[in-house]
């Protein structure tokens, strides 16, 4: 599992950058600020929870179930937090309906809060 973090932890924080870029140069001049805000929130938390589950990596030991289910829930909350974000984000800018991907987000950020409440558990 620890190599799995640190997969995710890399290939998050690689997109992030990525994605960052690209939003702050070329979507700038095709999205709103509104738009653009939301995507920079999904960005965000992505490298966040990168950093994260690097974290995880050094300060768990990986021989309970605690920290199994701290970086599952990180990985899974991630992808469903900001991958819905970005989505919304590119369905608004085509000025369709967001209603099937609403739902998702408050899905990725339980994920993310079951992470970090997973992370206290192990660490106690």
């Amino acid at each position: 599992m620890q190599q799995i973090a640190l997969l995710f932890a890399g290939f998050f924080g690689f997109f992030a950058i990525v994605l960052g870029a690209f939003g702050s140069h070329l979507l700038k001049k095709k999205w709103s600020n509104d738009v653009l805000n939301s995507f920079e929130i999904g960005v965000k938390y992505q490298m966040y929870h990168a950093l994260y589950l690097i974290l995880l990596k050094i300060s768990l030991p990986f021989n309970n179930l605690y920290s199994t289910l701290a970086v599952i829930f990180a990985i899974t909350g991630v992808l469903l937090f900001s991958g819905s974000i970005y989505g919304i984000c590119i369905q608004k800018s085509r000025n369709n309906s967001v209603k099937y991907l609403g739902p998702i987000t408050p899905i990725g950020g339980l994920s993310l809060l079951l992470s970090w409440l997973f992370f206290i558990i192990a660490l106690l």
